[in-house]
């Protein structure tokens, strides 16, 4: 009798490889919860459809990339090099641009010695590019390829990274900017600034290994300051082997933590209303570099510079502040909000927002602090002449105003028509630390779970956070307009709050809904949206 656990992802596996390029059964019909309920499937005539509405006529311009995922050693600076995985060999991948309305053609190449998939973060595009294994797209197995086609729809600032395990912790993300052939904004440069916080072979170190540690949970460790000791009854998490969204296990690390202990204790946040994090990273990063090794941006005094901010972290809020200067905040998620000035952002994991700022003369610091967790990443903004700030510098903004999406307004032509919903989904968020449980309505992940919707409605969600920690939540495919009407694809959650998004069902198929704290979300933060078909 063979050793191999028999897991619900082996049996996914399975039926992919069966399925060669198909999807699975389980994608257009599902017996949960709706019985004998019938879904849009993510190849389907609907989701065709919906595409061929966003390209009119010809379409726009076709832009081709390549792109491989690599095992690498990347340059932190400072004399430190890290063994992981990458697009390339660069840290973040380079920046792919497009311009709203063109076709994106982009193949991935994976050379990793593990199965892949590449999400585009924030994209309402079609529902078979998503890049979800075993939901939207077989895995790409290693030596293969993956040919990703869809209409960009919507300007912004955005991003793409795997859907496979708790590879984003890796090295694997980068930008994606789309430009609006009307741009309103007027600036003279533009700075793109990455933000992660980074634990990928320092000491042995990886992020599988740092998800093996806390699966263990701290049912024997006392707690400590900050963390849920509590758990939903009946969860046994021990039994749960499988990788959620879909990264096989065949070539990962073994369940056994490799390395010092990554587990962070008493890491707390007034702004994160509690707990601060789960993970202590040995460096946080500025667009892949250290704070004692700062990437540094040019401009001239006077020049009106837009900056786009993407966190791309696993388990880190950054708030992010520039020395000596006010930001305007313009967009956020890559849309248009009412202009508003603030000394400092609070970014949740996977959030983006845009400022600008007329930069003065001299070298000043953007600061990316690792909110709670006593700790920073650094890049300079350099117009003249000076010396560098210490890699430590804390500017004094970082204690101003600190600015969140609640408290911005949408711009007029962002916010959706006023309508009553017609469909209204609650969820709860459940679990915590002791068992490392977490998931919705007390229970992980399951494939076969979905929440129903039919096109054309206006569908609320209603989330209610359970536990005493926060946590950023992304819908795929889709924007949705918060309380004060600003429309997000990401956004922050707090302890004992709820968060209310509001959407239209315009893009058919499958959706994930989850947690974008990666070790959240991989643990059973995650669940499905499902397109009714007709």
């Amino acid at each position: 009798m063979s050793s191999t656990p028999f897991t619900r992802r082996s049996v996914l596996g399975a039926g992919l490889a069966a399925a060669g390029t198909g999807l699975l059964a389980a994608c257009s019909s599902d017996p949960a919860p709706s019985p004998g309920a019938a879904y849009v499937s993510p190849r389907g005539p609907e989701v065709a459809a919906a595409e061929a509405k966003r390209t009119p006529g010809k379409g726009g311009p076709v832009r081709t990339v390549k792109l491989t995922a690599t095992p690498a050693t990347v340059d932190l600076g400072a004399g430190r090099t890290a063994r992981t995985w990458a697009y390339g060999d660069v840290l973040p991948g380079k920046e792919v641009r497009v311009t709203a309305g063109d076709t994106l053609a982009l193949t991935l190449a994976n050379h990793l010695p593990d199965t892949t998939s590449l999400h585009w973060h924030g994209l309402a595009l079609r529902n078979d590019m998503d890049g979800v294994p075993s939901v939207t797209q077989p895995a790409i197995r290693p030596g293969g390829e993956f040919a990703y086609r869809f209409t960009v729809p919507h300007p912004g600032t955005y991003w793409f990274h795997p859907h496979s395990g708790v590879q984003q912790d890796r090295g694997l993300y980068a930008p994606l900017i789309v430009e609006d052939p009307k741009e309103p904004l007027g600036y003279d440069k533009e700075w793109v600034v990455v933000l992660d916080d980074w634990v990928d072979g320092m000491d042995g170190s990886t992020p599988e290994a740092v998800l093996a540690e806390l699966r263990k949970g701290m049912g024997g460790m006392g707690g400590g300051e900050g963390h849920d000791m509590g758990s939903m009854p009946g969860m046994d998490h021990g039994s749960m082997s499988m990788t959620r969204s879909g990264a096989s296990k065949a070539s990962t690390p073994p369940a056994r933590p490799t390395g010092p202990s990554r587990m962070m204790m008493g890491a707390t946040s007034e702004l994160l209303g509690g707990d601060a994090g789960d993970v202590k990273y040995p460096y946080y990063l500025v667009n892949g570099r250290v704070p004692d090794a700062p990437s540094e941006f040019t401009a001239k005094p006077g020049d009106r510079v837009r900056i786009r901010i993407v966190n791309a972290g696993g388990d880190t809020a950054f708030r992010v502040a520039l020395g000596g200067h006010e930001m305007t905040v313009t967009h956020t998620d890559g849309f248009p909000v009412t202009h508003a000035t603030t000394d400092a952002l609070l970014l949740g994991m996977g959030e983006r927002y845009d400022v600008l700022v007329t930069v003065k003369d001299g070298v000043f610091p953007l600061t990316a602090l690792a909110e709670g967790k006593r700790a920073t990443g650094l890049a300079l903004l350099r117009t003249g002449k000076g010396d560098a700030p210490a890699p430590g510098i804390r500017p004094k903004e970082l204690d101003g105003r600190v600015l969140t999406a609640e408290r911005l307004k949408p711009a007029p032509d962002t916010a959706l028509a006023a309508r009553t919903p017609d469909r209204t989904i609650k969820i709860r968020l459940t679990g915590g630390m002791m068992k490392y449980d977490w998931g919705f309505d007390g229970k992980p992940y399951d494939p076969a779970r979905r929440y129903d919707v039919e096109a054309g409605e206006r569908v609320r969600i209603e989330f209610t956070n359970g536990t005493t920690m926060w946590h950023p939540l992304h819908l795929h495919g889709h924007t949705f307009a918060l309380a004060n009407g600003v429309r997000k694809d990401t956004s922050i959650i707090l302890p004992g709050r709820k968060l209310t998004m509001d959407f239209d069902t315009d893009n058919p198929g499958l959706w994930m809904i989850h947690c974008h704290n990666v070790y959240h979300s991989e643990s059973g933060m995650m669940t499905t949206l499902g397109y009714r078909a007709k």
